[in-house]
């Protein structure tokens, strides 16, 4: 999961292709590291009852508060994915009906937040937004987390690094 060389080359260029559109919107690579950083410094920022992370140069805001029973969810999802040998991972994919059930319930919690980021210099750059599923169709049970969400919030900055590095074939 946040390890760059093991992603397909289709998430390594949308993630490379992201990460610098990112960087640009908000003043700079620089500016894109230092948010990571700060999100790493605060402990458990999702959580944050204000709904967002501030670094010198940018903000992190997103639309609405998540409580610990959906972050514990996230956490197990999160180990689940980083021991999956299959890179595409479906979170749906559960064989116990009541973890499947509690997986749902998050997915229906979490679709609606947007993560907003935008420069404290309107000069900088308009920033740029994302949210926490890539793909989301419940109705054939398929749902993936966005890799830019699990780029900020989960993995290191060196992984951003090397998606800000990456030359596309």
């Amino acid at each position: 999961m946040c390890n760059f060389n093991d992603l397909n080359e289709e998430t390594k260029t949308f993630l490379s292709l992201f990460m610098k559109k990112a960087a640009a919107s908000i003043g700079g690579e620089n500016n894109l590291l230092s948010l990571i950083e700060a999100i790493r410094a605060k402990h458990s920022p999702l959580a944050s009852s204000k709904s967002q992370v501030a670094s010198n140069k940018t903000i992190l805001k997103w639309n609405k508060v998540i409580f610990k029973d959906k972050l514990l969810v996230l956490d197990d999802i999160i180990v689940m994915h980083r021991q999956a040998q299959n890179k595409e991972f479906n979170i749906l994919e559960e064989q116990s009906l009541k973890k499947k059930k509690r997986i749902i319930n998050f997915v229906k919690t979490l679709k609606p937040i947007e993560f907003v980021v935008t420069p404290q210099n309107s000069n900088d750059g308009t920033g740029f937004s994302f949210g926490v599923f890539d793909t989301l169709d419940l109705d054939n049970e398929i749902v993936k987390l966005n890799p830019i969400f699990l780029a900020l919030f989960f993995c290191s900055v060196e992984f951003t690094k090397k998606a800000l590095k990456y030359d596309m074939v």
